[in-house]
């Protein structure tokens, strides 16, 4: 690359340099001014210089030698714009310049420098380094017919680039001065090579970089805009095209290319006639028409990137899967658009007859010679032969072929563009990959010869592009058409494509006189090779309109199929597909396979019901007769005389039979293949299940079609009546579905599970639910509601629903839209449009029962739903004829109203204004189902849809119509309500959220005009689309609502078993509810206990502060005891007031909370939010009397410590002067000689003390007087009773009860003997627990106050009240009360006897003796105190008020520890394990005692269960306890000592004082304490720390020893009555089997119990066989059998309306059969022993109940309970 390059040996040394190691030379340094060395002539300047070589570093340099070089050495400088360097050599050696730029001039200039510094003159030469290859090319873009490419440019300077881009045999070069290529004009589908080399201004060129590329195909290119390539490979599924994303509910028009294949399927598959109007908007459209611009205008507004809408059709078809294919032709022809027959690839130059995509394609018409019978034809299209007509083009040609085909098939009345053409939206945009394509649509007559184009049905093809180019297509249409028109503007002569095809069809050619390259020659020379005459040929000449070309063109068309006998359907023409190398769709292994399997079972049906009957014969009369059964167990219509459990175990039995009847028959062949079929992988079960609904419906149609006939000739004569109503049950039952097959499937599944688990034929259909569960995903339909039986196979759909479940999990929440209305006003038709789903719709085909289909929410849209999957349940009409005839249809569509309605998160009702009674019957069941949901918690939302109503003016015009529904819906409401038993004056909008401007929508018709030619409204689409987008919008909104499909299932199962028993409210159960109350009273017993503990707390302060004032330890302020005790209670009410409204906040709080269904529990709010103000007023009054009775305590013990105080000063001051005196006899006295000092001076003292006696109350008198106050208001009886004799009479021998008058019980089955014997059991129960309550007053040693004789006689009126056994007897009431009275006034005296005893001045002072005496003797002989009296302090003053402290608050300590267990947390939980235990205990005395002595036993089990709690000795709160005591008397140790006292008094009340609102500290120890008492302050603080220390080790272990009874026993707080008061509630048991009310709460207004029991348990015996009674109050309830009681005056009264007499019950229904096994068990076990212990002879137990197992037991007490 240089200029001369001398050859040198490359043996030759070069000298080497690296640039950035040299030296630049001192004279080229800037800023520093050396002298030039001087030039010399005698240095002979370096001549020659050669470039040995040059690359994309280095330059070589070689220089000639001289005479005498070794004196010289050569300086050598080089630069180029952006670099310099310099370098100095010996002489005449090579020399190599390394790191240089690539591609860059660098000038050299070279001085030779003599040793004495002599220079010669420079030589310059200029070298270009070699340029760098450019970097990496990268091919930017690749279309069809163009490539883009950049390169990282190279280091150094560049001229251009040189790109050459080649492929076999052509090449194109380029140059450019930018880094960046684009080739046009290239060849698709190719592959080319590329090279790029970097060019200098001196012309050298680098290496090339070279790399490749392939264009893509037309196809590549196309999908690749639309965004389809990954498409191409996988095909789009059904489910991905109906699944739910942001697109779906937003109105965004498509911005790019690849947004418009979605938005085309969106409006398709909502069968929305716009659907071809595929645009994308781009933003220049907008501001264009503010200013004048004529030039612009002129310009061709149609922009190259839009896209013809057959290529965006031609594209979605080629890459969808074979369901989207059949699902889009299906949507098309509903839209009368034309659907592909040929669909061409343009890259494969392959097409496919579309014989499976059209195969879902049904027409109904009527040809003229049906018109007169009014009949018509309804088929497949693929099968019917129709005539077909093709129209292609050959060459160019100016008339628009499709327009002309759309006004050929267009009535004058109605234009529909059928077929794309290029007047249309985006029609003229060139076609990219649709040539080829041959179109197809159908003329089908409607029977009226005014309205109809041709009189008989024709198909119609079309085939775009050049028959030319698509010979193929050609020759397939001429050999299956009966005509083929041929559109040409030139006709070649010779013409070879049209004289040498086989013709079966008669050609037509069609030209443009109009035409300038039209030849009149050419057009005969054609007719004559093809034998055509005139009427074969139609030129549109100049004088001729449109109208008139399409008037002769329709008359040649009409002569053709008039007069040709070529007739030929789609899936005969796959034989000449076949022939001529077409393929075909169905051909794929999996749809032949499924086909075979489809063709295998349906081939063999001949007569439908004799068919079902042996193919399909569990889903018959024994299914249904298992329904009935099923319903009567729970209804129990008739039950007549006989008894209701054994009735019950006889319809169990029933049941048993006909599953062993279902379980006896072999799964049937058909049945054998199907489940072989849907067991196959992958797409070909869904082939099989498709055809095997076509096939099926081909046969039904067929039937039907037969059946009408029939009817219409019997119909003509009146008096085939019997044969008529044989047709008519015929057409009733003679649809045949895959429903049909799974629902048989659903019964081999649910027979199979009632043998054994190990049985193999149970095993081998384990699988069943899975696949179903698969299906689902694949989006077919799980019939919910077995229409025809009007039942639902539990266990089957549950298991299925949990197989999908596990399929899904963990992204498993739904939610749920239902339709309802009457039958046949296109439900099924509203949900196909809203979600695109195939709900089966056809003549004939009414939906029966319910279906549930999966749509599944894409993650873009999850978001605004939080949950994953939408169902849809489309149900069968209301008040649909076929069933109105039965007399139960009104309860059929009760029943399933209210269970659609309850499983939906919004319902959609149907109406039609048009018919206002039938609008007013549905209206009265859908109102049923909502009064229902509302009790049970669900507030489920509704849409009103009116079908029909076109105007646009619907919405005001139908004001009047709206407020007109709402007052119906209004006047239903109150008529449902009146009859479901609720409050009367409600609304519908009380009843769910509804609101008439926004609740209703008004869709037009279906059709625009007249079917079948007729395409589907556009405005129905869109109307359908807003309500669409409504209902997700609603769905959003309550998305926190959303359930698992587990509880989804769980709803299912509750609603079901609720909707079968005819009173639903009063059944409804399920657990979710009961999880949700659950959850909602474990959180407010937290807080009530939170409550009560802070409560316990307080009160044991403010009792300490009453109980230490006036001593030392008194903190208050106050001056009188009075005023502390106004002070303490208006503290107090602002504690419960702050913890009241917290208790509501927590509750505010809880409910607004969006986890856990507190939804469903608002209806409890109000209740609980009652028992939190309840338990504040239980406190306060509880608080207020313990405040009362302390203040007064104190108060009279006031009086007493003043004496004692004196006394025991008088005393000290006459110890003080003996020790004087003795000190003064100066002689050493003796021990025994200051005994008898001492002893004078005491007894000389204490007679001249005086003593004045407290006075002792009659407690009998104060008592006396409480029991008359309390009995005051039960008038003069009760008066009279209480004179007859005094209260010190009552209470010396135990209680006993003799009945005075015997009331009649329930049913006649309670003797007067079993009612006293009841009476006895309540009143020894309440007995006993008053002597507790008396036991536990009296153990705390204190005085007597009259609070406690109230607390005594409020709890008896409390229990009597709860106990409805014994509420009306004054006798009773008054004697029993008398016997309390008594006992506790004779045990308070002696208490209040005791404490006087005990506070007596005269006898402490003489108990103080002996340590006066000591302290005597010790001041006498002055010993030092300091740890004598330390020890005193501690051991009488501290020790007792620790102890003390502990007790009091060991027992909520324990209440808060038990309570952390699952069993105490809740009556349910609490009620569920006591049961449990008793079942594994088996042992009937404790049964015996759970039953007739309920509350004893269950203290004792609280009892025995804490002392298993705290067996393990643990001290843990005793430790906690007592190191806070010891720290606090430590801290006032330290803050007696900082105060510097004067003397040891003042210290220790300095102590006593800080102590004070913790420690009752005894005042007659601290008194006996202080006197004499002689100890130096700071010794005495020192010793004391230590006794302290002491102290708190000899408690530590002291407590260590007690075992948790005797703790038990000296507590304040008792836990185990604590714990059964708040876990019995509010007492109250069911009035008939005496089961304990486990509501939560305390003020609940209804109470229930999750398991009633039969009622010999609670004593019942029938009158007249003395045999106890096995009847369950929640079967009685729902019966028609009476009661008769007191409470009904002794009148019978329906068991039905038992709310009428007991309003605060809720007696539920079982929710399941088993629900009460529990206590079936438990009786049929112990049924002897039970009636040994009544008095009775053994009940009758009915068969079923002696099966059940205990673990069976177990089962049934969880599910009752709810519990996990």
């Amino acid at each position: 690359m240089a200029e001369s390059v001398s050859a040198m040996d490359s043996s030759d040394e070069e000298e080497y340099y690296d640039v950035s190691d040299s030296f630049p030379d001192p004279c080229c340094e800037e800023g520093k001014n050396t002298p030039a060395a001087p030039e010399s002539d005698h240095v002979p300047p370096p001549g020659g210089v050669t470039v040995l070589n040059s690359d994309q570093e280095t330059v070589s340099l070689g220089f000639p030698p001289t005479e005498n070089s070794a004196g010289f050495r050569l300086q050598l400088n080089y630069f180029c714009e952006t670099h310099r360097g310099c370098l100095t050599v010996d002489d005449s050696s090579p020399v190599k310049v390394v790191g240089l730029v690539p591609g860059t001039e660098y000038t050299f200039s070279i001085i030779r420098i003599a040793d004495n510094g002599h220079q010669s003159k420079a030589t310059s030469l200029s070298v270009f380094t070699e340029p760098s290859p450019p970097v990496q090319i990268t091919v930017d873009q690749v279309s069809s017919e163009s490539l883009s490419l950049h390169w990282d440019p190279p280091a150094g300077e560049v001229e251009s680039y040189i790109v050459t881009c080649c492929s076999e045999g052509d090449s194109v070069q380029e140059t450019t001065d930018t880094n960046k290529m684009t080739f046009n004009n290239l060849q698709p589908g190719e592959c080319y090579f590329l090279q790029v080399s970097t060019k200098l201004r001196n012309g050298s060129l680098s290496r090339p970089t070279v790399t490749s590329a392939n264009t893509k195909t037309h196809l590549e290119s196309l999908l690749e805009d639309l965004g389809l390539d990954q498409h191409y490979r996988e095909k789009l599924s059904l489910s991905t095209v109906l699944s739910i994303d942001e697109k779906t509910i937003t109105d965004e028009p498509a911005k790019c290319n690849s947004d418009l294949p979605w938005y085309f399927l969106k409006k398709l598959m909502m069968v929305n006639v716009t659907a071809r109007n595929v645009k994308c908007t781009s933003a220049c459209e907008s501001n264009s028409g503010d200013h004048l611009d004529l030039d612009n205008l002129d310009k061709s507004t149609h922009s190259d990137d839009t896209l013809n809408p057959l290529d965006i059709v031609t594209a979605l078809f080629l890459c969808s899967d074979g369901f989207v294919q059949q699902e889009m032709a299906l949507k098309m022809s509903m839209c009368q658009f034309s659907v592909p027959l040929l669909l061409p690839n343009c890259d494969t130059k392959q097409c496919t007859l579309m014989l499976w995509a059209m195969r879902d394609i049904v027409k109904k018409y009527r040809p003229q010679k049906l018109s007169e019978s009014r009949g018509f034809i309804e088929e497949r299209i693929v099968v019917s032969e129709l005539p077909m007509i093709s129209f292609v083009r050959l060459g160019e040609c100016s008339l628009s072929k499709s327009k002309i085909l759309n006004e050929l098939l267009s009535s004058s009345q109605q234009y529909h563009d059928t077929f794309v053409h290029s007047n249309m939206e985006c029609g003229d945009s060139p076609r990219r990959i649709s040539n080829g394509l041959v179109e197809m649509t159908w003329y089908l007559p409607c029977g009226n010869k005014n309205m109809d184009v041709f009189s008989e049905p024709v198909a119609v093809a079309n085939l775009r592009g050049d028959i030319a180019t698509f010979e193929t297509q050609f020759a397939f249409l001429c050999q299956t058409s009966a005509a083929v028109f041929v559109f040409f503007d030139a006709l070649n002569s010779e013409c070879e494509l049209l004289t040498n095809q086989n013709h079966k069809a008669q050609i037509f050619l069609v030209g443009n006189r109009q035409s300038k390259d039209f030849k009149l020659d050419a057009v005969k020379k054609v007719a004559t090779k093809l034998d055509l005459t005139n009427s074969n040929i139609l030129l549109k000449t100049k004088g001729m309109n449109d109208a008139d070309f399409v008037k002769d063109l329709r008359e040649k068309v009409s002569n053709v199929f008039e007069n040709s006998q070529m007739k030929m359907g789609i899936e005969q023409m796959s034989a000449i597909a076949h022939e001529l190398g077409i393929w075909i769709d169905e051909d794929s292994p999996d749809c032949q396979t499924a086909k075979k399997n489809a063709d295998a079972i349906t081939s063999e049906i001949q007569d439908l019901l004799k068919y079902k009957e042996a193919q399909l014969p569990l889903q018959g009369q024994i299914w249904k007769d298992l329904t009935c059964l099923e319903k009567e167990e729970f209804r129990l219509r008739k039950v007549g005389s006989e008894n209701i459990e054994k009735y019950k175990s006889d319809l169990q039995y029933k049941k048993k039979r006909l599953r062993e009847k279902q379980n006896s028959q072999d799964i049937s062949k058909a049945m054998t293949c199907f489940i072989y079929a849907i067991s196959s992988p992958g797409i070909e079960r869904c082939y099989f299940l498709k055809w095997m609904r076509m096939n099926l419906d081909n046969v039904s149609r067929k039937k039907l079609f037969d059946l009408r006939e029939q009817y219409k000739e019997k119909c003509k004569n009146p008096e085939n009546k019997e044969e008529i109503k044989e047709i008519d049950k015929q057409l009733s039952n003679s649809s045949l579905g895959t429903e049909h097959f799974f629902r048989e499937m659903g019964q081999i599944y649910e027979a199979s599970l009632s043998l054994p688990e190990t049985d193999p034929a149970r095993q081998q259909l384990q699988h069943l639910p899975k696949l179903c569960a698969e299906l689902m995903l694949d989006g077919f339909p799980l019939e919910l509601v077995d229409g025809e039986a009007s039942n639902i196979p539990l266990r089957w759909v549950s298991d299925v629903l949990s197989q999908l479940n596990d399929l899904v999990s963990p992204k498993n929440k739904i939610l749920v839209v239902t339709v309802l209305g009457v039958q046949s006003t296109g439900k099924s038709t509203l949900l196909n449009t809203m979600f695109g789903v195939q709900f089966a719709v056809s003549s004939g085909r009414c939906t029966r029962g319910a279906f549930m289909l999966l749509i599944k929410i894409n993650e873009d849209a999850r978001k605004d739903f939080n949950c994953d999957f939408m169902v849809i349940i489309d149900t069968e009409g209301l008040k649909s004829p076929e069933l109105a005839q039965l007399d139960n249809s009104h309860e059929h569509d009760n029943e399933l109203a209210t269970l659609v309605v309850g499983l939906s998160d919004i319902t959609i009702i149907n109406v039609s204004m048009e018919n206002s009674t039938e609008m007013k019957d549905i209206l009265q069941i859908v109102v049923h189902a909502f009064l229902r949901m509302k009790e049970v918690g669900k507030k489920p939302k509704c849409q009103f849809v009116h079908q029909n109503v076109s105007d646009v003016s619907a919405h005001d015009k139908n004001m009047r119509d709206r407020k007109l529904l709402l007052q119906q819906l209004n006047e239903m409401t109150q008529a449902a309500a009146k009859m479901e038993k609720k409050e009367e004056n409600m609304s519908f909008t009380d009843v769910m959220e509804y609101s008439p401007d926004t609740g209703n929508w008004y869709i037009p018709g279906l059709w625009n005009g007249n079917p079948p030619m007729a395409p589907v409204n556009a405005g129905y689409s869109e109307a359908v689309y807003e309500l669409k987008k409504n209902i997700i919008h609603i769905l959003g909104s309550c998305g926190s609502s959303a359930n698992n499909i587990l509880e989804f299932t769980e709803w299912m199962k509750s609603l079901w078993t609720a909707v079968k028993h005819e009173n639903f409210i009063f059944s409804f159960r399920n657990s979710l509810v009961a999880d949700a109350y659950m959850r909602l009273c474990t959180e407010f017993n937290k807080w009530e206990w939170d409550f009560k503990k802070e409560m316990y707390t307080w009160v044991t302060k403010a009792e300490t502060r009453l109980s230490n004032f006036g001593t030392p330890a008194d903190k208050s302020d106050k001056s009188d005891m009075t005023e502390l005790h106004l002070h303490l209670k208006s503290e107090v009410l602002t504690e419960l007031s702050k913890w009241e409204t917290k208790l509501l906040e927590n509750l505010h709080k809880y409910f607004k909370q969006t986890e856990g269904h507190v939804y469903l529990v608002e209806g409890y709010r109000q209740e609980f939010a009652n028992s939190a103000k309840s338990l504040r007023q239980e406190m306060e009054s509880s608080v207020f009397n313990q405040l009362k009775a302390a203040a007064d305590i104190r108060q009279g013990m006031t009086e007493l410590d003043k004496i004692k105080e004196n006394h025991t000063k008088e005393l000290e001051t006459r110890v003080c002067a003996l020790i004087e005196e003795c000190r003064k006899k100066n002689i050493k006295m003796k021990e025994k000689e200051l005994d008898e000092e001492f002893d004078k001076m005491w007894t000389k003292t204490v007679k001249e003390l005086s003593f004045t006696k407290m006075k002792v109350e009659d407690i009998f008198t104060s008592v006396s007087h409480h029991l008359r106050t309390n009995l005051k208001q039960k008038g003069s009886q009760a008066n009279g009773l209480l004179s007859k004799k005094t209260l010190k009479e009552y209470g010396l021998v135990p209680f006993k009860y003799i009945a005075e008058g015997f009331i009649k019980r329930f049913k006649n089955l309670f003797s007067a003997q079993s009612h006293t014997k009841a009476v006895q059991q309540t009143a020894d129960s309440i007995i006993t627990d008053c002597s507790q309550m008396m036991t536990e007053k009296i153990k705390r040693k204190s005085n007597y106050h009259d609070t406690y004789i109230e607390e005594i006689l409020n709890m008896i009126d409390e229990r009597l009240q709860n106990n409805h056994k014994v509420g009306t007897d004054i006798t009773f009431e008054v004697s029993l009360k008398q016997h309390i009275c008594g006992d506790a006034a004779r045990r308070f005296q002696r208490m209040h006897e005791d404490f006087i005893q005990k506070k007596d001045p005269y006898r402490c002072l003489n108990e103080n003796k002996g340590k006066f005496l000591a302290d005597f003797k010790d001041v006498f002989h002055n010993v030092d105190q300091c740890q004598k009296k330390a020890e005193e302090f501690t051991d009488r003053c501290l020790k007792p008020a620790v102890e003390h402290f502990i007790n009091r608050s060991l027992g909520p300590d324990i209440i808060g520890e038990m309570r952390t267990s699952e069993e105490f947390s809740t009556r349910i939980s609490f009620q569920c394990s006591l049961l449990l235990e008793l079942l594994s205990k088996g042992d009937f005395k404790k049964y015996q005692s759970y039953i007739c002595s309920y509350e004893k036993y269950v203290k004792k089990w609280i009892f025995n269960k804490i002392l298993k709690r705290f067996s393990d000795g643990s001290t843990m709160f005793e430790e906690q306890h007592l190191e806070s005591c010891v720290n606090s008397i430590n801290n006032a140790i330290q803050k007696a000592k900082t105060e510097k006292s004067g003397n040891l008094k003042s210290f220790v009340e300095v102590v006593c004082q800080k102590l004070g609102d913790k420690l009752v500290i005894s005042q007659d120890a601290l008194g006996a304490f202080m006197t004499l008492n002689k100890a130096d302050q700071e010794q005495f603080a020192h010793w004391l720390t230590k006794c302290v220390k002491e102290m708190a080790q000899t408690l530590r272990e002291k407590f260590k020893k007690t075992n948790i009874q005797t703790k038990l026993q000296s507590l304040h707080v008792n836990p185990q009555n604590e714990l059964f008061n708040t876990l019995i509630g509010c007492g109250k048991q069911c009035p008939f089997c005496e089961a304990p009310c486990e509501a939560g709460g305390t003020a609940h207004t209804e109470h229930f119990t999750s398991l009633h029991r039969p009622e010999g348990l609670g004593t019942y015996r029938w009158s007249d066989t003395e045999k106890l009674c096995i009847d369950i109050c929640s079967s009685l309830v729902n019966s028609d059998i009476s009661f008769l009681c007191s409470a009904t005056k002794d009148q019978s009264h329906p068991f039905k309306r038992y709310k009428e007499i007991y309003p605060d019950w809720k007696i539920q229904a079982d929710p399941s059969l088993q629900a009460s096994d529990y206590w079936k068990y438990v009786m049929a076990k112990f049924n002897k022993a039970f009636a040994l212990t009544y008095d009775a002879k053994p009940a009758d137990i009915p068969a079923a109940w002696k099966l059940i197992t205990p673990e069976q037991a177990e089962a049934s007490l969880k599910e009752s309970f709810h519990s996990k």
